[in-house]
């Protein structure tokens, strides 16, 4: 495997779009979070009906050059730290044959505009993958000696919805001949139920907030579910489990099952056509096999709170619990629900997967993660639990309002007796200015603390002691 092409593939929100040059995701972000022009919220990145499978053309199309830097977030939904260095993560070329590290032709990074289908972005890969894979096969003999007699394959690693493109790309698009492993990194093989949320105008919870912050909260849910329907991409997260709870809690059922008012039956049809596609082509691939041609390393969350699924009311409202029932854990990683990020069609048993305490932003960034990486990179046993007793629940509002203060708790057996502080980053200010905060215990065995920002992206940081851990999370704070 060490001398396999490297493809890391983001999660939706992971790449810049831009058009003539400017950042077309920041200026609708701000457009969106405000009262003052709300036809701006969605004209920068707003998909024409339709569009299905493939890309648009004119005034929708976007470029999309190259990764993600710093924090973003769709409100109440999904969020990302960014990817700063993915390749250092994985080791450096040192110009040795010998060598762990990666030589510039031996990786590849695949930005992607995250709007559209992942079956049109899958095609897109198999084109880049097939284009770096014979250069890097041309000249890989010469770096490595091992390529002379076991041909470079693919590694891919992917992170959020990358796996999903991947998966599509692996067994749709005959991608699985030249794949030596999948590594995924938080991936909703089953979806997440926080589209239903988004989708359904619900994404952020009003709670007690003031007339003024309800009404902004109000009008960038409505914002929001006008967009986010637009993207194919977002329709293929939502969950293909049993998600749908009656308000007597009698039993689960399926989406496509039970009707969920406000959620555009069309939109559930492509969820689980998407899914089930992925899931007939592996079945038939499979067949006279006793395991798949690669490996699968499957990384997942479970120490966070995470909304599982819906609850409908007799009235129409909606709820959505972050457990199920009382039969079993129900952590994720504040999006992803552990169940739908546990590669279940391929492992056979959790202790196989390589569970971890960060939270769905951060999971491509975390230290402790990187070391597993390499170590798989170098086909060298990965740690199989990288969970422990420092990890501990982090909760954080959707969204702040600009000089008002409001509060993230941190949840779990692991936070009684330790200090934990709490401070906010933005890019290009130095962490030296971000004063920390030290939560208190709040009554009821978790701590918290109140924070103020400034209106903009900021990146959340909680450090808890004995043992040290850290979590990380992206908060989004509006104009007041």
């Amino acid at each position: 495997m060490i001398h396999d092409l490297v493809v890391f593939v983001p999660g939706i929100l992971g790449t810049r779009l831009t058009r003539d040059g400017k950042d077309v995701w920041n200026q609708s972000k701000q457009a969106l979070l405000s009262l003052r022009s709300p036809a701006k919220a969605v004209e920068g990145l707003m998909l024409p009906p339709g569009i299905g499978d493939e890309a648009p053309d004119g005034p929708y199309a976007v470029e999309a050059g190259r990764l993600l830097k710093g924090p973003e977030a769709l409100p109440g939904f999904l969020s990302c730290i960014g990817y700063p260095d993915v390749q250092a993560a994985l080791g450096w070329y040192d110009g040795e044959r010998t060598g762990p590290g990666l030589h510039p032709k031996q990786f590849m990074v695949f930005p992607y505009d995250w709007r559209l289908s992942n079956r049109f972005t899958a095609r897109r890969l198999k084109e880049r993958i097939a284009t770096a894979l014979d250069e890097w096969r041309a000249i890989a003999p010469g770096v490595y000696p091992v390529a002379h007699d076991d041909p470079p394959k693919v590694v891919l690693m992917c992170h959020s919805m990358g796996g999903l493109v991947a998966r599509y790309y692996l067994e749709c698009l005959d991608g699985r001949q030249d794949a030596r492993a999948l590594v995924t990194l938080g991936t909703p093989f089953q979806g997440a139920a926080k589209a239903v949320r988004v989708l359904t105008g619900r994404a952020m919870e009003p709670g007690n907030l003031a007339t003024r912050a309800l009404q902004r909260v109000l009008s960038v849910n409505e914002r929001l579910a006008t967009l986010a329907r637009s993207f194919p991409s977002v329709a293929q997260l939502l969950p293909v489990y049993a998600c749908v709870v009656n308000e007597d809690g009698n039993g689960r059922t399926w989406l496509k099952r039970a009707p969920v008012p406000d959620l555009p039956s069309e939109l559930v049809r492509e969820a689980f056509d998407f899914h089930e596609e992925i899931t007939d082509a592996w079945e038939r691939h499979q067949i006279g096999l006793a395991a798949p041609p690669y490996r699968v390393h499957c990384f997942a969350g479970r120490a966070h709170p995470t909304v599982h699924g819906v609850v409908v009311g007799a009235d129409g409202s909606l709820a959505f619990p972050t457990g199920l029932d009382n039969d079993r854990d129900w952590g994720g990683d504040g999006t992803v629900p552990g169940g739908s990020a546990f590669a279940s069609w391929v492992l056979e048993r959790e202790d196989e997967a390589l569970w971890n305490g960060e939270r769905h932003a951060g999971m491509a960034g975390a230290e402790a993660l990187r070391h597993q990486l390499m170590a798989i990179r170098r086909s060298r046993p990965a740690r199989q639990m990288l969970g422990s007793d420092a990890d501990f629940g982090l909760e954080v509002p959707d969204m702040a309002v600009a000089g008002e203060p409001f509060t993230v708790r941190a949840s779990g057996p692991t936070v009684t007796g330790r200090t934990l502080r709490a401070r906010l980053t933005a890019p290009g200010l130095p962490d030296t200015d971000a004063k920390p905060v030290t939560l208190l215990p709040d009554g009821t065995g978790g701590q918290v603390a109140e924070l103020t920002a400034a209106e903009g992206t900021w990146m959340l940081r909680v450090e808890a002691d004995r043992p040290y851990a850290v979590c990380h999370e992206v908060v989004t704070v509006a104009e007041g």
